[in-house]
């Protein structure tokens, strides 16, 4: 299934349930000469497309008139398919096949991924035989109740896809373009480093690097950390003003599957966002803490 995803070429219309709403949407994959490229498209109306060509995401935002230009990594893709290329995440889930049944009109196996600890969410993945890829995921909670669904109503993988099809439909004229600047190698600019003292069983830091993002104060450090299936998000901000008490800024939210934790750490706003449990975001943004080190060892 993760080779699929990775490395086949294919076009799909999904149905993306979360929350009681349903939304479609068209995905288009590609990968040509090393340089992956996607485009996520809403088929309901609103017009939003998202178009990622290697490191480089435009969000096509119709509804507010603005393009978002900015920097992410190349292996996050559109659509949060779980990533089970990790020989530590057998550690961390049960992963195990409970069943064969077709899904329209395909031979498919059902594998469920269950969650060891409180730390993170499940799945149930329906993997096409002939294909590898998957045509139907569930996230689930602790107790197997279903968060969010993904269910593909048709799929098509081709040798070829031109560059007309990475084309938004949208037109841009008269459009508020904005760009969050990135260094593409990854260097962390800002300093002193952030990292985590402490982290929940089996997830690790896989990504650092600044970005310049509208509104912020100063370059805004982006941690990614993951046990090899989840993955969570950190973004450091320098605060324009400094906050009396870092309790009182403290704030919770869960919006559909994603758990977001915000506080403040040495003059700094501190944001975890994931598809984990409310208490695996707290965790992880409540340990970031900043540690001062050499310029050189500045890269990651």
């Amino acid at each position: 299934m993760n080779h699929a995803l990775t490395t086949r070429n294919y076009d799909g219309t999904f149905s993306h349930w979360q929350g009681g709403r349903v939304e479609m949407l068209r995905i288009i994959h590609r990968v040509q000469d090393g340089t992956v490229s996607e485009r996520l498209a809403s088929l309901d109306g609103s017009g939003r497309e998202f178009i990622r060509t290697g490191a480089n995401l435009a969000c096509y935002l119709p509804d507010k008139r603005t393009v978002v230009v900015e920097q992410r990594p190349q292996r996050e893709s559109l659509v949060g398919f779980p990533a089970l290329n990790d020989a530590q995440s057998a550690s961390y889930y049960d992963i195990r096949e409970v069943a064969r049944t077709r899904l329209n009109r395909r031979d498919t196996h059902v594998i469920t991924v269950a969650p060891r600890d409180e730390y993170r969410y499940g799945y149930r993945l329906w993997i096409d035989d002939s294909t590898a890829m998957p045509l139907k995921t569930q996230l689930c909670d602790a107790h197997g109740r279903v968060i969010e669904q993904v269910v593909f109503a048709s799929l098509t993988l081709s040798p070829h896809i031109p560059d007309s099809a990475f084309k938004p439909d949208v037109s841009t004229e008269g459009y508020q373009w904005l760009r969050n600047g990135a260094d593409p190698q990854g260097v962390v600019a800002a300093a002193p480093a952030w990292h985590a003292m402490r982290l929940p069983p089996g997830f690790r830091m896989t990504v650092r690097w600044a970005q310049r993002m509208p509104g912020a104060a100063g370059p805004v450090d982006h941690l990614v950390f993951t046990d090899g299936v989840a993955s969570v998000s950190v973004f450091v901000e320098q605060q324009s003003r400094p906050a009396a008490d870092q309790g009182a800024v403290a704030q919770a939210a869960t919006v559909g599957s994603s758990s977001t934790f915000s506080t403040v750490v040495d003059g700094h706003k501190v944001t975890a966002v994931g598809e984990v449990p409310p208490d695996t975001v707290r965790f992880i943004a409540s340990q970031v803490k900043a540690q001062e080190q050499p310029a050189a060892l500045r890269r990651h």
